[in-house]
């Protein structure tokens, strides 16, 4: 039995923005598999590094697996290959449900069993292309798509970024039977450093087709935070941290700012492009205009969602501090009793 099992019936209302910011020391933020030796993506033409919403998506998806939470999508990675079945199999393991329970339900039915178990489809949506004969049994009511709520665009560093010079070359013996040994060589691409900014919608339209609660919504709140910390514990993504999280939750109907990810820049921006950083401690993130588009929308505001790391700096009119500096002239622009600020690991 998964947490999602008995899902929060609360429907949600309002519609989010959200900016998350972390960092990549050392280490490869997204490679692309279709490059020589899995380099990591960056903009030919910005030099900024590139990281995808999939990439993302993926640490979202396997935090929620490893907090026992029903997903439809898990990654192959964390199973062995023979455990990992076809859409099929994917559908009966995140339900619990055979085939004589498929047939004795409907479409419709069988669609609300598996949102209320596939926390992974709340939030990002799937295409369930299943067998014919699987088809058939499920019925007509089950649909065949579903869009997702929660959804990102393509993340990028805040600066141009420095590949290492001094990659590594790695070497894979494998010993076949005969007692021969063959080796494999590549090379261990990783950037020095990226300050990664992503930005972010939840549709409360769409949220209505996913089952998508507001208790999933609030979950979003730690669970990005948190999936950096504990899903970057690998070789190549060894160096992650992050910085800041931001949600602004809307009252006002079919309303979000749209560019609130764009408020948030390099206070160097007019004398570095930032090839030179190594740390967080080299940038200083200017908010004005954050702040500003903050206060001009505070009458649409319902709640403003944020958790910063110790290690920040921002700058506002001149002035420069830490997370608490932060925090307090967000409640200056929208009012103190509509900051909230999140307790990742509550």
């Amino acid at each position: 039995m998964t947490p999602d099992t008995d899902t929060d019936d609360s429907t949600v209302e309002n519609r989010s923005e959200i900016v998350f910011l972390y960092d990549a020391e050392d280490c490869n933020p997204n490679g692309n598999p279709l490059s020589a030796n899995d380099k990591p993506r960056v903009d030919e033409t910005t030099g900024e590094a590139v990281v995808t919403d999939v990439r993302l998506k993926r640490y979202i998806r396997d935090q929620l697996d490893d907090d026992d939470f029903g997903i439809y999508i898990r990654n192959p990675s964390k199973a062995p290959y023979q455990d990992v079945p076809d859409r099929d199999g994917l559908f009966k393991r995140v339900t619990g449900m055979d085939e004589d329970d498929i047939e004795d339900t409907d479409g419709e039915n069988a669609a609300e069993t598996f949102l209320n178990n596939a926390a992974d489809v709340r939030y990002f949506g799937a295409t369930c292309s299943f067998s014919s004969d699987f088809q058939d049994l499920i019925g007509d009511g089950f649909p065949g798509q579903f869009i997702g709520p929660v959804q990102f665009e393509h993340g990028r560093s805040m600066h141009v970024v420095t590949t290492k010079t001094e990659s590594k070359q790695l070497s894979t013996v494998v010993a076949s039977e005969a007692g021969d040994e063959q080796g494999t060589f590549a090379t261990d691409n990783r950037l020095e450093y990226a300050l990664v900014k992503f930005h972010g919608v939840v549709n409360e339209n769409a949220a209505a087709d996913t089952n998508l609660s507001e208790e999933d919504v609030e979950r979003l709140d730690s669970l990005l935070w948190r999936s950096l910390k504990s899903q970057t514990l690998t070789r190549s993504k060894m160096g992650h941290q992050p910085r800041l999280y931001l949600r602004a939750e809307y009252e006002t109907d079919d309303y979000h700012h749209g560019g609130l990810d764009d408020g948030i820049k390099r206070a160097d921006a007019d004398e570095t492009d930032g090839a030179g950083y190594r740390n967080i401690t080299d940038v200083t993130l200017a908010v004005d205009d954050l702040v500003t588009a903050l206060a001009n929308d505070c009458g649409d505001i319902a709640e403003l969602h944020v958790v910063a790391d110790d290690h920040i700096t921002v700058s506002i009119d001149g002035e420069t501090g830490g997370p608490d500096f932060l925090h307090d002239k967000l409640e200056d622009a929208v009012g103190a009793d509509l900051v909230n600020p999140v307790d990742v690991y509550e």
